[in-house]
């Protein structure tokens, strides 16, 4: 059975976390560009069906209290029900559907009590991350995380943000991977799929986005050259900002 393409879905969340070759398939219908997507057979077929349902999670296309099954999933995307049963498992694990079986899986969405606990736990992760990293003396393992900020000034001049969400994710990440912290380093991993999908739907409230280019400039300098109190300041008035905008995300939705 031939996959069958999904909803259309915005290039932002296309190129988050390095989506797969092939994945990711652009339509141009009356000279306007979308994007479709459709699985891809092959490796981490679950992580791929979650991503889907996480952005529509995340993005409030699917409310809380709503009801989806592992047969409707498994129709839809066109693969058997391992696949679905192994991303809904993922899901469950974030909070963000509750499993009942057999009645089904229900969606929990997220909660403005939901947004300021992931943002203290990463708050918490990425400061000793960060704390480690200062560490690092060696130039030559920084220029992963000077790569990264390059990306996103060309993003933010071209006013690419699919580009821009990649480069960011990446910059954080490297934080951990200059921690030199396995342990630490997967933690994160574990909840970057989620942070990934909440900066997708936060991008959109930058206008511009080299202002947050900006900062992440600053927080590179202060890691390489400032004191420990203030890089660790600059790095929770940067959190504290990304959560305050998914807040203000969730305000919007009231009805």
């Amino acid at each position: 059975m031939r996959p069958r393409a999904l909803p259309a879905i915005s290039a932002a969340e296309c190129n988050l976390g390095g989506q797969p070759a092939g994945v990711c398939i652009l339509l141009t219908v009356d000279g306007e560009v979308t994007v479709t997507q459709t699985v891809k057979r092959g490796e981490s077929l679950g992580a791929q069906i979650a991503r889907v349902l996480r952005h529509r999670i995340v993005r409030g296309e699917l409310a809380p209290g709503e009801r989806i099954t592992e047969e409707a999933l498994a129709e839809e995307f066109a693969v058997s029900r391992g696949p679905v049963r192994d991303a809904l498992t993922q899901l469950s694990f974030e909070k963000l559907v509750e499993v009942q079986r057999p009645r089904g899986v229900y969606i929990v969405g997220l909660t403005q009590d939901d947004v300021d606990q992931l943002y203290s736990l990463r708050g918490a992760l990425e400061q000793l991350a960060l704390s480690r990293a200062m560490r690092v003396e060696d130039s030559a393992r920084w220029t992963a995380m000077a790569a990264a900020v390059g990306r996103m000034g060309a993003a933010a001049d071209a006013g690419d943000h699919g580009a821009f969400v990649t480069a960011d994710l990446e910059f954080h990440s490297q934080i951990y991977s200059l921690a030199d912290h396995p342990r630490l380093a997967g933690a994160w991993n574990q909840y970057l799929p989620t942070f990934a999908a909440l900066l997708e739907v936060t991008i959109n409230h930058d206008e511009d986005l080299r202002e947050s280019a900006g900062d992440h400039v600053k927080l590179m300098d202060v890691m390489r050259s400032g004191s420990p109190e203030d890089a660790a300041a600059v790095l929770a008035a940067h959190l504290d900002g990304a959560r305050d905008r998914m807040l203000s995300e969730l305000e919007q939705r009231r009805p």
